[in-house]
Formats: C-alpha cells, sequence, structure tokens
C-alpha cells in the first residue's frame, strides 16, 4: 500500500491490480486504473507483469479513457456512450488530436457509420486539419465527415488519373455529411464526364527588348527643293510613355524609323524627302528615293559634318570647311535609303546580296 497524499484518498494498489488482472468492469475504468498505479511510481513494464496488460496497450486505454471523458462531459449520443464504454479505445485513442467538441462529433459520426480504428485516424486528422481554416470551404460544414470529403475533394483536384479520380471521388462521397458536401464533389464527377473544353489559345504577347525595335515618329517637312521658310514651322515632336506615343497635328504627314540611336539621341528632327535628282549632295550608288534627316537643335558649326542653310530662299545643304559666314539652320544627321528590293533571279546566298 503506498501512502495516501494530502489530498487524495489512499490507493488499494492490490485491489486496483486485481480488477485488471481478471479484467473487471470496462476498459475505460482500466485505462484509468493503470494511470492510477502509474502515478504510484509502478513502471509499465511492472504493471504489465502483475497484469499481462502490454506496455503499449497500457498508453492506448489511458488516453482512449481521457478521450471518452472528455467527449461525454461535451456529450454524446446514448448509442455512441453504449458501445465506446464497451469497446472501440483504439478508435478512441485516435481522436486525442482533437478539441473536447470534435471529439464528441467524431465519436458519434464514427459509430454512425461504423468506422474501425484505422478509418477514425484518417478521420482525426482531416478533421484536424479542416479546424486550422478560419471558415469552411464553400459548401462544406465543420463536421468530421465534411472535413475528410473535403479531403478527397482536394486530392481529386490533385489527381490526373481518370481511374484514380472517380475512386476518390466515391470516397468523398461515401463520407459527406452534408448535401453542400456532396454537391461540391458531385461537381467533379460531372466535370469528368463533360466534354473537353476547348483551352483559349495564348495571348500575342510581345516584349521589344531592343532600342531600335520602338520606332521614332518624325514629321515630315515635304520634299526636296524646299523653302527655308518652311523649316520652324515643322512641329516638334515629343512622345510620351514607354512607347513613345506622339499626340500632334501635322498636316505634312509623319514617318517612323527604327530608334537607331543617332536617332535616338536627336533633341529636334525633321524629315525631307528627295530623289536622286533633288537632294542637294551627292550620293553614289542605285537609289531612286531617300529621305533626309535633319536637327535642328543643331546650329553650331564642325568640320565633320553637312549642314542645311538659306540660299535665295530655298534649303541647301553643304559642307563647310571653315565657319560659315551664313545662318546654319540644322545639321544633315542621317540619310536613308529604302530596302532594295530583292530579284527573283538573284542568287539567294546572302554574302551575294552585299554591296
Amino acid at each position: 500500500m503506498t501512502e495516501a497524499t494530502e489530498n487524495q484518498p489512499p490507493i488499494d494498489t492490490e485491489a486496483i491490480l486485481l480488477m485488471l488482472r481478471r479484467k473487471e468492469s470496462n476498459w475505460v475504468e482500466w485505462g484509468k486504473a493503470c494511470q492510477q498505479l502509474q502515478k504510484t511510481g509502478l513502471t509499465p513494464q511492472a504493471i504489465f507483469e502483475a497484469t499481462g496488460f502490454e506496455p503499449i496497450h497500457q498508453n492506448q486505454i489511458i488516453v482512449g479513457s481521457q478521450v471518452f471523458d472528455s467527449m461525454m462531459s461535451v456529450g454524446v449520443a446514448p448509442a455512441t456512450e453504449a458501445h465506446y464504454s464497451r469497446m472501440g479505445s483504439d478508435s478512441l485513442y485516435e481522436l486525442r488530436i482533437l478539441s473536447q467538441e470534435d471529439r464528441a462529433a467524431t465519436a458519434d459520426y464514427l459509430y454512425n457509420r461504423n468506422i474501425d480504428s484505422e478509418g477514425s485516424k484518417e478521420v482525426a486528422k482531416a478533421f484536424k486539419e479542416f479546424s486550422y481554416m478560419r471558415q469552411p470551404p464553400e459548401g462544406f460544414t465543420h463536421h468530421p465527415g465534411d472535413a475528410l470529403a473535403y479531403q478527397y475533394w482536394r486530392y481529386v483536384k490533385q489527381q490526373a488519373d481518370l481511374t484514380e479520380k472517380t475512386r476518390l471521388i466515391a470516397r468523398g462521397l461515401m463520407f459527406a455529411h452534408s448535401q453542400g458536401a456532396r454537391t461540391q464533389i458531385e461537381k467533379l464527377l460531372v466535370a469528368l464526364t463533360a466534354p473537353p473544353q476547348r483551352p483559349a489559345p495564348p495571348l500575342p504577347i510581345y516584349r521589344l527588348e531592343a532600342d531600335e525595335e520602338l520606332p521614332r515618329t518624325i514629321a515630315v517637312a515635304g520634299a526636296f527643293p524646299i523653302a527655308s521658310s518652311i523649316l520652324p514651322t515643322v512641329p516638334k515632336i515629343v512622345g510620351t510613355g514607354s512607347f513613345q506615343i506622339v499626340q500632334q497635328n501635322w498636316a505634312g504627314g509623319w514617318v517612323s524609323l527604327p530608334g537607331w540611336g543617332v536617332l535616338c539621341k536627336a533633341e529636334d528632327p525633321i524629315a525631307i524627302t528627295a530623289t536622286k535628282d533633288t537632294l542637294p549632295v551627292k550620293i553614289g550608288g542605285e537609289w531612286a528615293e531617300t529621305i533626309a534627316i535633319l536637327d535642328r537643335s543643331i546650329t553650331e558649326w564642325n568640320e565633320f559634318n553637312y549642314f542645311a542653310i538659306d540660299r535665295d530662299g530655298q534649303l541647301e545643304i553643304e559642307w563647310f570647311d571653315a565657319p560659315p559666314t551664313i545662318p546654319i539652320l540644322a545639321q544633315l544627321i542621317l540619310i536613308i535609303h529604302p530596302k532594295r528590293p530583292i530579284d527573283p533571279d538573284t542568287p539567294k546566298d546572302l554574302w551575294e546580296l552585299e554591296d
């Protein structure tokens, strides 16, 4: 006999051991008895040698009896109480991870569905994970059956094999408690039998990578020969945004050119069209028409460039080996020929098409 503590009556260790050895009462009392004996200092092995209850079985019925008491404090159906007071310690043991309220609801569900200990482990795990959600997913309720049904609903979403999808849907429908949960899973079944939906085509997305892919829009002043007085009337073009959008009215027309560095650097460019006979400077090669680009922001002379000047009211382009005595109106920054057409009879190798 052990000494009684100040607040507890003395424990008749021998009587408890005899009760366990004879397996009197029910498993709930056995679990409480094993816990009492362990608190007196007896080891699980010593209890086993005296009663035949193995240590692993002692742990199961101790925890199971605690679950039984907690669910009884909440309240379960009489049939559930009667069933689990006689058997099912292994099933209740799996409910240890749940709250008291959820243990009671799960015990009723397990009994009503005749689910064994292996199934109770699956239900408890699903219900525990389900309880972490702030609110149940659409159609599902806070119930162990709906929690397990939702688990299978998720499994179906992750599964690609049609046969496995069908099996998981059947399992989900079997465990579902509410009509809302059944409806959500039935939608998955309908989706399996529905004709495959034609996928939408990919969007035609293209990202501009190189500077040259974003064109420079330039106002066209006219065509050579052209009066010098027209030069200041051409509007200065300023593009806005990532795509350099131009919003200006100009009767003279526009030309869009690749975003070459020389054009991007130009502060105030204008374009003037010309033919081989009208361009104020002589250029060799075979070409019929061209565009000359002038930058009106550059009016200071240097010996490396051509400049636009006024001669008797006409715009001329000249090179000066020394500072001119007449005002400079703009600098010629580029002359652009159109793409050379390819003759069908010409060789197809690129090296044969070079100048």
